[in-house]
């Protein structure tokens, strides 16, 4: 079959993917919404909510590079099938909660893993897999997807808080999930061979990489191993935990409730980070783009210095006739999560191909131990010092100091390695 002539089956595996990505997402923007009717009916204080979302962002990190090794030994299918039937459950099951630590299990422990499973590496592995030309555009827009279920839920979802209360958007969200379900198991595949084709743009003389299977945990455990004594890991590392301390973390779960302290509706604060899930739409699709063309340390210096700017300029701004807050929403979403490909592409440079996806598994582990952080931690200056002036201020000066380390990434090599994207098998991958 043609690539040229009819549809690659590469771009209905990437569309799936969008859409598993996008149900996800939805589920993981609903924490935003929830925090202030929780509080109100159950009593339960701004810091033990956050506790919830924190153990959620953190395992939905820590799941990744267990996730990516597995997903080698399973196959892509059955690994996302298994992923949305936990978060299906686990979300359906909130709406039956009485006390906080059944909050912490379901939406911590239950929903936090099994979205995990479906973290960043599910993109990244897919593009590797399916793909060798166009594999920066289309990471970038399957990254973007969390943006746009942001985009697609939160005014909704804040509207039936609103009008219906907080367990309808447990339903709601629950339901997306189990719809993407039978997609998956008709649609989704675990690489090209399985359909008769080669990947998207592969040469003739490529040989097609099959995966190994071997034990995921052993894969992940020594990555982290050898990450732990890389320079590179560090930084890298380092740089994707404040990346997440300065996007999930902070704003993708305490923005709503902020505007609400300065009298902004909570459809009119979810409608602000839709706007901004717009605008990451844009900026990370040309994130993707522009990492195959630019020094990607480069890309990664503006991305956390704006963002750094943004949230030192927010307190200022935060009110409800503000102008200044259509000027966050445009610079904060453009580069909302614009950091991935940049960091995909230097992971792969630093690491090889061989274990390039479980490396970028623990660094995205990072990212959500950053997000848990800033979760808890400004749920607790909110609770201490009744704003949240300081967690933003915080969190900006940790993008303007991260914007210049960036810098020193890969600095110590002296030859480069191939450039290429992930796949966590344990065999090189295309291209």
């Amino acid at each position: 079959m043609s690539t040229r002539r009819s549809l690659h089956y590469a771009w209905i595996v990437a569309g799936v993917t969008f859409l598993v990505l996008l149900a996800t997402a939805g589920v993981r923007s609903a924490p935003g919404v929830l925090i202030v009717p929780l509080e109100q009916e159950f009593g339960w204080s701004r810091a033990t909510i956050s506790l919830a979302i924190s153990v959620n962002l953190v395992l939905y990190g820590l799941i990744g590079p267990f996730a990516a090794a597995l997903m080698g030994r399973l196959g892509l299918r059955k690994t996302v099938l298994i992923s949305l039937v936990v978060v299906t459950t686990g979300v359906a099951l909130t709406t039956r909660m009485t006390a906080a630590w059944q909050m912490i299990f379901l939406w911590g422990v239950v929903v936090g893993g099994g979205t995990g499973i479906t973290a960043m590496v599910l993109a990244a592995t897919v593009v590797n897999r399916w793909f060798v030309e166009r594999r920066g555009l289309v990471l970038g827009a399957l990254t973007a997807s969390a943006a746009t279920g942001q985009m697609v839920f939160l005014p909704l979802l804040a509207w039936i808080v609103q009008t219906l209360g907080w367990r309808p958007v447990s339903l709601l969200v629950a339901g997306a999930s189990a719809l993407v379900i039978p997609i998956v198991a008709l649609f989704l595949r675990d690489q090209p061979s399985d359909v008769g084709l080669r990947p998207y743009g592969a040469r003739l003389d490529m040989e097609e990489t099959v995966p190994v299977a071997s034990n995921p945990v052993d894969d992940a455990l020594s990555a982290l191993r050898d990450g732990l004594r890389s320079r590179d890991f560090w930084l890298l590392a380092g740089s994707f935990f404040v990346c997440g301390a300065s996007t999930n973390g902070l704003v993708g779960t305490h923005l709503i409730p902020a505007c609400l302290d300065y009298g902004i509706p909570e459809v009119q604060a979810a409608g602000l980070l839709a706007t901004m899930g717009l605008f990451d739409l844009v900026g990370t699709t040309a994130s993707g783009w522009l990492s195959d063309r630019l020094d990607n340390r480069l890309l990664l210096c503006w991305y956390y210095g704006l963002r750094g700017l943004a949230l030192v300029f927010l307190p200022v701004v935060l009110g409800p006739a503000s102008w200044g807050l259509p000027i966050f929403a445009l610079i904060y979403g453009l580069d909302w999560i614009a950091t991935v490909p940049p960091t995909v592409r230097l992971t792969a440079d630093a690491f090889g191909r061989a274990r390039a996806g479980v490396m970028f598994g623990w660094i995205v582990a990072a990212h959500q131990i950053g997000a848990a952080s800033a979760a808890l931690g400004a749920g607790a200056i909110r609770s201490w010092t009744g704003d949240y002036q300081r967690a933003f201020l915080t969190s900006g000066a940790l993008c303007l100091i991260t914007a210049a380390f960036v810098l020193q990434i890969g600095r110590t090599r002296t030859e480069p390695v191939e450039d290429v994207l992930l796949d966590p098998s344990p065999e090189p991958a295309l291209g």
